[in-house]
């Protein structure tokens, strides 16, 4: 039997709030997702004015960060033509997101989930999901 530890809901939404709050210092309406370590969808939030692509690009986003468990900025270079992801961005319909702003969630080594964040530049979108990343630890640390 496999044991899985997992984000639950409530961490979730509070990790919403820790991207919306950085968002909302920056001055950048975002799309903020939160996944399972699958994935999957557990909170969402398009801040006003977040732009409409966003919400589906912040879920990618999240996705990209839990599946291949690394944060989606590295996976940039190493998607390109000549190198070893060559053509990843466009696996599973396109879903796989390698702009960044996806990060994982990790516990003991293990990813329990991830974060997507997508309105600003790549480098906005990075620093709103590190917002949440640090809001995570400041959990853990409870």
């Amino acid at each position: 039997m496999i044991e899985i530890k997992r984000l639950d809901a409530h961490e979730a939404v509070l990790l919403v709030a820790a991207a919306r709050e950085r968002a909302l210092e920056i001055g950048v309406p975002m799309c903020i997702a939160v996944v399972d370590e699958s994935g999957y969808l557990l909170a969402f939030q398009r801040m006003d004015g977040g732009k409409i692509h966003s919400i589906q690009v912040a879920m990618d986003k999240a996705f990209t960060a839990a599946s291949a468990r690394r944060p989606t900025h590295e996976l940039a270079d190493l998607s390109q033509p000549g190198s070893p992801l060559f053509g990843l961005n466009v696996a599973l319909g396109g879903r796989i997101c390698i702009v960044g702003g996806g990060m994982p969630l990790v516990v003991g080594g293990d990813v329990v989930g991830a974060v997507g964040i997508s309105s600003g530049t790549p480098a906005q979108d990075r620093e709103c999901a590190a917002a949440a990343v640090a809001a995570f630890a400041k959990l853990l640390e409870r």
